[in-house]
């Protein structure tokens, strides 16, 4: 019997193997932007062997082996709030495949349409660390950073406040009709007294 350093035994999932096996196949990328953060789904689809893995945010989600069907779908759930997330396969042509992501039964141009109808997102740089500020206008939930904020709203004036704490920083979001019907209703932040842009998608 040989010694085992002629014939290296990978054990764990950053081998090489792995790492060049891992990315072969890889057919498709999408980042999806939810109110808790920016998720990351990669699809690895092995044409020869049948091969389906999805990842969500580097987390393998889904892992078929052998698929004799090329064509299908796969259905899994991203985000703190589960968002239904099904990938399409569908044959183009000869051995070309097409791959769509859809959220909760929309295309993603069309969910990511909505949701820019549905929330406001703020990215803003506090005491050096980037937040990333989403309001669901629906629910008035405010999320930071992936984490579901304590608010407390009030009525004033002209309209409505939500306020919220990140680390020692007093934040705000302000409701204001905008007077026009078309817009509707304007949400500003504003963080220690300083009104932040909103970004837009």
């Amino acid at each position: 019997m040989a010694s085992g350093d002629d014939s290296p035994i990978f054990e764990d999932d950053e081998s090489p193997l792995y790492s060049l096996e891992k990315m072969t196949d890889l057919v498709a990328v999408w980042d999806v932007a939810l109110s808790d953060g920016v998720h990351k789904i990669e699809f690895e689809h092995g044409t020869t062997s049948g091969k389906r893995i999805v990842y969500v945010d580097g987390k393998e989600e889904i892992r078929k082996e052998w698929m004799f069907k090329l064509v299908g779908k796969e259905t899994f759930y991203v985000g703190a709030a589960k968002a239904k997330a099904t990938i399409n396969i569908d044959a183009v042509s000869g051995f070309a495949y097409e791959y769509t992501l859809e959220i909760d039964g929309k295309s993603l141009k069309k969910y990511m349409e909505n949701r820019s109808k549905t929330t406001n997102t703020w990215i803003l740089n506090l005491d050096g660390e980037d937040f990333r500020v989403v309001l669901e206008k629906d629910t008035m939930d405010v999320w930071c950073n992936g984490k579901k904020m304590e608010t407390a709203g009030e009525f004033v004036d002209d309209g409505t406040e939500t306020h919220f704490s990140v680390g020692s920083h007093d934040c705000c979001i302000k409701a204001v009709s905008s007077g026009k019907r078309k817009e509707g209703i304007v949400h500003t932040l504003i963080v220690d007294n300083r009104e932040i842009p909103e970004i837009l998608k």
